[in-house]
């Protein structure tokens, strides 16, 4: 007797029984979970340190959901806990734990062509020595900061510190801005070029001395990537202009130098 093909079979086949519905439920499920662990790690990057129930607020997410995405951030190695700010466990009640992401998981955002640009800095400071780096570094940092205007007057530091975090924001450095006390702090989340500054610390150096030139102001860089710590974090004082340099004095004529 000849068997008769099996509906159900044909259908598996042809993708529409249930197996297959589960199949693509699960991917579904798995495509979205990846979205929105990538979504905890933008906000990891770019506000962090930052709580769990504000990760729950900006994304919608439950708190067994932002904790099921920590938890596996945390156990992968790319966010930890912050350390709480001195003082913050005075009065009632514990502070709320603060996340962000670790060296390990702003790495694997992508550092393109590392290996590439540290061989040829090196290569660089071979043919040129240091003031070719020098330069090649402030080179770089006037490319990025092209489009912004120094400040020409008073009340303008916070906005041009915002025009540099822009700017930044847009080669990749995901930069914001922050008001502390009486001046503003630039912060960087993530450095595309980090492993590179480890080795050149001209990159930062030269980033540091165009703040300066477009602030009109002392700036103190408190934190660096390329060093360890969790972001970059330049320090703008507001108000306080960086001195000009010393007039040189002119030496009198020849003939008017006065006798010994």
């Amino acid at each position: 007797m000849k068997s008769t093909p099996d509906v159900a079979d044909d259908a598996e086949s042809a993708g529409r029984g249930p197996v297959a519905a589960v199949t693509r439920g699960t991917a579904a499920r798995e495509a979205h979970e990846g979205q929105t662990r990538a979504a905890v790690v933008q906000l990891l990057l770019e506000d962090g340190p930052i709580t769990a129930p504000e990760i729950g607020e900006r994304l919608g997410l439950s708190a067994a959901g932002v904790r099921r995405h920590l938890d596996a951030l945390i156990e992968s190695g790319e966010a930890q806990a912050a350390m709480p700010p001195r003082g913050s466990g005075r009065g009632r009640g514990r502070p709320a734990r603060r996340f962000l992401l670790t060296a390990v998981g702003r790495a694997r955002l992508g550092h393109t062509y590392d290996d590439l640009a540290t061989a040829a800095i090196r290569h660089l400071r071979e043919l040129g020595g240091d003031a070719a780096v020098t330069d090649f570094a402030q080179r770089r940092v006037a490319s990025i900061l092209g489009g912004v205007d120094a400040v020409e007057e008073d009340g303008e530091v916070e906005a041009v510190a915002a025009d540099i975090a822009d700017a930044f924001s847009n080669a990749g450095f995901a930069a914001s801005v922050r008001k502390v006390g009486s001046g503003v702090q630039i912060c960087q989340h993530h450095c595309p070029v980090s492993h590179v500054a480890e080795q050149f610390p001209e990159l930062c150096e030269a980033e540091q001395e165009a703040f300066v030139n477009l602030l009109g102001s002392h700036v103190q860089r408190l934190a660096t990537i390329a060093n360890g710590d969790a972001f970059c974090t330049t320090h703008v004082p507001a108000g306080t202009p960086a001195p000009a340099p010393p007039e040189p004095v002119p030496e009198p004529p020849v003939g008017e130098r006065p006798h010994m």
